[in-house]
């Protein structure tokens, strides 16, 4: 079968057999982003309509749309109109639906290799996370749909992928600390913290990093940074996480990602060394749980992300909770959670959540209508 490549992360485009198929017109690529975006679930005409045309949509919109989806099914038949690959734009009723296999995008190779990334690093494989994650960023080639900016329903995917890009990053950062490589990111992770100050889950890595090193002073000097900072812009303190991890580094105690590395000895660097070849855990990094009022329980390992969808890794049935909601994350440096541009805001207490918020042990986490007690287990 032909091979198809549709990229969004960055200008829109379409290629097939590796030949660009060059789709001419704002509204047509728009079409095909929100398509790509959506892709594998069908989307109405009248959603389409109104995202297109950004909220004014005409009275000729309905039948616009099936010329412009005329145009991307002779896009997709290729330059010999024989690729075939026309049959996976279907149409229902009122509806369109793009049916890709991961390999087709570039956000759904991003999706698969960040996925596979989280599911290394949970099994203790950081070396190959790293890789994994570092493969899913390449797929960026500047920001998402740079040239339908200025359109609400792209600035919200821009965004959105912004902050996807930049937890994989922070992703890869944990592997590599876990791997026994810190020292190569707290150079990346100071400028980080510079740039975005309130965002404490990364303080934790970079406090974290410089302990690993042997740079117990200059952790600590980077956990008073965090602290002032907060005081002056929130009035607020860290996290308990936070004022756990630093506690952590005042007495030099092992950090939990190796402590199942033997003769390990306080204050030594290389106690904290983690590299694939160590004798590990069957399962490595933090675990925890997730309670609901009623009572079930989740186990909360490596990724997990939470919405109404059921191909969420936490099904939430709650019309207040959005799509895809919200995604915990354990990693080397704890837990943290991160809002996905949810309708309704993510809260943990009463704060919401903006970027990340390191999640502690008996935490309240509010999605929609839906609250979770979250517990840190113990190793």
């Amino acid at each position: 079968m032909a091979s198809l490549d549709i990229r969004v992360l960055g200008q829109v485009s379409l290629s097939v057999d590796g030949a660009p198929n060059e789709v001419s017109g704002v509204k047509p690529r728009s079409v095909l982003a929100l398509l790509v975006m959506n892709r594998g679930r069908a989307v109405t005409v009248d959603s389409l309509s109104e995202q297109v045309w950004d909220g004014n949509p005409p009275a000729s919109a309905r039948a616009s749309l099936q010329v412009f989806v005329s145009g991307l099914r002779k896009a997709l038949r290729g330059p010999g109109a024989g690729s075939g690959l026309d049959a996976q734009l279907v149409t229902s009723g009122s509806t369109y639906r793009l049916d890709l296999a991961p390999e087709q995008s570039d956000v759904g190779r991003f999706d698969a290799a960040r996925r596979r990334g989280a599911e290394l690093a949970a099994a203790g494989r950081y070396d190959h996370a790293s890789l994994m994650f570092a493969s899913a960023l390449s797929e960026f080639r500047g920001d998402a749909v740079a040239d339908l900016r200025g359109l609400q329903f792209a600035d919200n995917f821009a965004v959105g992928m912004a902050e996807e890009r930049a937890a994989v990053q922070s992703a890869m950062y944990d592997a590599e600390i876990a791997a026994g490589r810190a020292a190569s990111v707290i150079g990346e992770l100071r400028r980080l913290v510079s740039e975005h100050p309130l965002q404490e889950p990364l303080w934790g890595q970079l406090i974290t990093a410089l302990y690993v090193t042997g740079r117990q002073a200059d952790a600590l000097e980077a956990a008073r940074d965090l602290r002032r900072t907060l005081a002056d812009e929130l009035g607020a303190d860290p996290t308990p996480a936070l004022v756990e991890l630093e506690g952590k580094v005042l007495r030099q105690e092992p950090l939990a990602f190796a402590a199942a590395r033997p003769a390990a000895v306080p204050g030594d660097p290389r106690a904290f060394e983690k590299t694939e070849t160590d004798v590990s855990v069957a399962a490595a990094g933090p675990r925890g749980t997730l309670t609901g009022v009623d009572g079930t329980e989740y186990l909360v390992h490596g990724e997990v992300r939470l919405g109404r969808l059921p191909d969420n890794d936490i099904s939430i049935d709650d019309t207040k909770v959005s799509r895809e909601h919200a995604v915990i994350t354990g990693s080397v440096s704890g837990f943290a959670v991160r809002d996905l541009q949810s309708s309704n805001g993510t809260y943990v207490g009463e704060r919401r959540v903006s970027g990340q918020l390191p999640l502690s042990d008996g935490d309240e986490l509010t999605l929609g209508r839906t609250t979770f007690r979250f517990r840190v287990l113990e190793e």
